[in-house]
């Protein structure tokens, strides 16, 4: 098993690309803390990871604020023994508004809040505990949106600085034992994109996914299993000798 023996933080774990990741992160042998403010979803993502065969604690907060970040690592060495792979997947969507230029200011800091200071708060949490052990690996999630204009601007503006920061910060980590990569999906099928949390119903929401699919060159939308493996591989030591890289998982849509 490709991550025996690690022991992981995952946040936004309740769903999603983060619920899909811990449960392959259990099934290549890492134990987990799942983060999220869901915590029927957190709670449910920790049962498929016993399920799996290891095992999981669920920290309920809001990672942006850094002392949840800093109770979710207290709670992997706690528990644990120390921290291995931080997976920063915490993230919302901007809304459907047409000029999102114009978003009102609660709405707009509530994304940078979410998507990018929570990338801040749970590094600088984790990365001292493996800087300890001389080694780790921080995987975030980011977007195509930091690319192409998709998903609004300031859903963008987190996404592009979320790659920015990778690059940056692997630099300052890279002779120290600790690799920082990031992922970043195309159009997938998640909760957060078929429109369920918008109250769309089943049919609407395999239409929305559907119309997705058509602008991808692959013709069809990709999944959260597909974002679970990319993470699973820059978490292991597969990709020992990658840091300060983005991992595009889009089905050919940057390229098209």
């Amino acid at each position: 098993m490709r991550l025996e023996g690690r022991i992981a933080i995952v946040t936004g774990g309740s769903s999603g690309f983060g619920r899909a990741t811990a449960e392959r992160f259990a099934e290549e042998g890492a134990r987990l803390v799942i983060a999220d403010l869901d915590e029927r979803g957190g709670t449910e993502t920790c049962r498929r990871v016993a399920a799996a065969g290891t095992e999981a604690e669920l920290v309920v907060g809001d990672v942006s604020a850094i002392g949840v970040a800093e109770r979710a690592v207290e709670r992997a060495v706690a528990r644990f023994g120390g921290l291995d792979v931080l997976v920063n997947n915490a993230g919302i969507a901007q809304s459907d508004q047409r000029d999102t230029w114009n978003a009102p200011e609660e709405s707009w800091d509530r994304v940078i809040r979410v998507n990018l200071r929570s990338v801040y708060t749970c590094s600088k949490a984790a990365i001292p505990v493996m800087l300890e052990r001389g080694r780790g690996s921080v995987v975030n999630v980011a977007s195509i949106a930091a690319s192409v204009c998709v998903g609004g601007s300031a859903y963008a503006a987190t996404k592009g600085a979320i790659l920015s920061y990778t690059r940056h910060v692997a630099i300052e980590l890279a002779d120290r034992g600790v690799r920082v990569n990031c992922v970043s999906p195309g159009y997938m099928r998640t909760p957060m994109s078929t429109g369920e949390r918008l109250g769309l119903t089943p049919e609407q929401q395999d239409a929305r996914i559907a119309a997705f699919g058509e602008r991808v060159p692959m013709r069809r939308a990709g999944s959260v299993h597909d974002i679970a493996n990319a993470i699973v591989y820059l978490a292991s030591d597969e990709a020992a000798y990658v840091t300060g890289q983005e991992l595009v998982v889009d089905g050919g849509y940057l390229v098209r």
